[in-house]
C-alpha cells in the first residue's frame, strides 16, 4: 500500500474514519476512527511501507477536546488575532478559533497527513486554515498574537522542547494557551488555570471515560 499523495492521505482518512461529532464540541463535525485498535495497528503495520506516523489526527485528544470547547466559548481570545494551532493533529482546536472568529490560523504538525485531516475537517465546518509540516519547534514562533497547544506533554523530551519554545514566544507577546488532561511531563509552575472540564473519551484512548482537563495559559 502506497499513500504518497494528498489525494491519497485524503482517501485514507475517508475511507478509514467517518463524519462525527466530539462529545465536548458539538458545534464541530469531524472525521474520526470509530474504533482505536484497527486504525492504529493498520497504520503500525504500513509504518515502514509508506512512512505512516500513528494516527493522532483519527481521534479527539481531551486535551484538544477541552481547549476548543474554551476557545468556542471565550471567542474574544481568538477573535480578530492571528492564531497558531501547534501539533493539530485533526485540526480541531484550529478549527474552534476559525469559528471564534480569528483573523488567521495556521495549523502545524510535522505529520503530513494531518494537513490532509485538517483539509478535510476544515471543509466540513465551512472555515480556512492554512496548515504547515514544517517543524516549528526548530526556529521562533511564527509570529501570531495567540499559540494554541492541546495535549503536548505525553512524552518527557517533547515536552521540555515545547513548553521552552512555548515560553519564548510568550516572552516575545503571545498569548499561550494550553490543554492538558494531567499528562505526566505536564508542568506544574508558571501556569494558570483558566477552566476545567469533564470530557467524554474513550478507554482505548485514555485511562478512564470521562478525563479531568484543564486549560492553561502561560
Amino acid at each position: 500500500m502506497i499513500v504518497p499523495t494528498f489525494e491519497g492521505r485524503r482517501a485514507f482518512i475517508r475511507e478509514h474514519t467517518r463524519l462525527q461529532v466530539p462529545p465536548h464540541t458539538p458545534e464541530l463535525t469531524l472525521h474520526l476512527a470509530d474504533e482505536v485498535t484497527p486504525i492504529w495497528r493498520m497504520t503500525e503495520e504500513a509504518l515502514e511501507e509508506i512512512g505512516l506516523p500513528p494516527p493522532f489526527w483519527a481521534f479527539a485528544w481531551a486535551g484538544g477536546q477541552a481547549l476548543a470547547r474554551y476557545v468556542l466559548d471565550h471567542p474574544a481570545e481568538a477573535g480578530g488575532k492571528r492564531v497558531i494551532d501547534f501539533a493539530s493533529g485533526s485540526g480541531i482546536v484550529a478549527i474552534a478559533a476559525a469559528k471564534a472568529g480569528a483573523a488567521h490560523v495556521l495549523a502545524a504538525d510535522i505529520d503530513p497527513f494531518c494537513g490532509a485531516a485538517l483539509a478535510l475537517n476544515a471543509e466540513a465546518n465551512g472555515v480556512a486554515i492554512d496548515f504547515t509540516d514544517q517543524d516549528l519547534l526548530d526556529a521562533p514562533a511564527p509570529e501570531a498574537e495567540v499559540i494554541l497547544a492541546g495535549d503536548i506533554c505525553y512524552e518527557r523530551p517533547l515536552a521540555t522542547r515545547v513548553m521552552a519554545w512555548l515560553t519564548a514566544a510568550k516572552a516575545r507577546g503571545a498569548r499561550v494557551l494550553i490543554g492538558d488532561p494531567g499528562r505526566s511531563y505536564f508542568p506544574r509552575e508558571g501556569l494558570t488555570k483558566l477552566a476545567e472540564y469533564q470530557v467524554p473519551t474513550t478507554r482505548e484512548l485514555e485511562d478512564m471515560a470521562i478525563k479531568k482537563t484543564a486549560v492553561w495559559s502561560l
